[in-house]
């Protein structure tokens, strides 16, 4: 059994640790609640554009022939260039959360096709250069705070390339928070743009469908909903990412912190233990010596 002075030193060790746990806990905790209304002040206004992209089909279904829905399917799947946009984390003590999004994103390189990659978050270009894998420079961007410019940036390179050919389908890799227990890799289609996703209401046979005109061109008219949608798809993305970051690094602080708890416990019971054999072993000497005395004067 080890000595008093070093359970006790183990001890304070762990209450240390607790302290840095605790800390990084509240840390993420204040930073998911700030993530959260992020979300919910911007998501009514992207809910917005998705519902006049479906208006629009449901008037003018010809516009699903625009670019941004051509899936170019004349293009056989081992030539497709596949772009797909990983947001990874910039720091570790998050449990799984990184293991999960790199296993997607393994997993879509190993379909047919000319993949490249788009990584935002530290860990996810450090993972994969160690791999050797190829990843585009256009996004050094950090994961942390992010911000409407950030997106608009990464959705108009996208829109970019997938206009001039240099993509024919682009996924984002993110991490989405269903509740505060659970939350999943997830892999989302940015482009083409599909019909389906835009789901016609229905509405009873007696009610007016309200006409509508659209200026300059319903062509124009698309053409800047779309882009400023798809600027919001990836916004969301990196927000759910930046709150389920956080969610799996507060989980991963309060499970340190209840097995720091328990050990304290044992180490505590092992020091009262010690410290009671110790206390028990002087007391016995103490007796032995008086008693040698008593002897002695006999």
């Amino acid at each position: 059994m080890a000595n008093i002075r070093e359970i006790q030193s183990r001890i304070n060790s762990i209450k240390d640790t607790m302290k840095i746990t605790n800390a990084m806990y509240m840390i993420s905790s204040s930073k998911l609640t700030q993530a959260k209304k992020k979300l919910a002040d911007t998501e009514p206004y992207f809910y917005g554009l998705q519902g006049e992209i479906s208006r629009i089909l449901r008037h003018m279904p010809e516009m699903a022939q625009h670019p941004f829905f051509d899936a170019r399917e004349n293009i056989p799947a081992e030539k497709r260039k596949i772009g797909s946009i990983v947001v990874s984390a910039d720091k570790g003590l998050a449990g799984s959360y990184n293991h999960n999004i790199f296993k997607l994103e393994e997993e879509l390189l190993k379909t047919p096709g000319e993949h490249k990659l788009f990584v935002v978050g530290e860990l996810g270009r450090h993972y994969f250069a160690r791999r050797q894998v190829e990843v585009d420079t256009h996004f050094q961007y950090t994961v942390q705070k992010p911000t409407m410019h950030r997106a608009r940036d990464i959705g108009g390179k996208i829109i970019e390339q997938f206009l001039e050919g240099e993509l024919d389908e682009v996924y984002i890799i993110y991490t989405r928070m269903e509740n505060s227990i659970k939350s999943e890799a997830e892999m989302v289609k940015l482009l083409p743009l599909e019909k389906s996703d835009f789901h016609e209401m229905k509405m009873p046979l007696n009610v007016h469908r309200e006409e509508i005109q659209l200026y300059p061109s319903v062509k124009s008219v698309m053409d800047n909903i779309v882009p400023n949608y798809v600027n919001g798809m990836v916004y969301g993305a990196l927000v759910e990412a930046f709150a389920s970051e956080h969610n799996a690094r507060m989980m991963a602080m309060k499970s340190a912190t209840d097995s720091a708890t328990e050990l304290t416990r044992e180490l505590s019971m092992q020091y009262n233990r010690a410290r009671q054999a110790a206390i028990t072993q002087e007391i016995t000497e103490v007796c032995a010596g008086a008693r040698a005395q008593k002897n002695k004067r006999k």
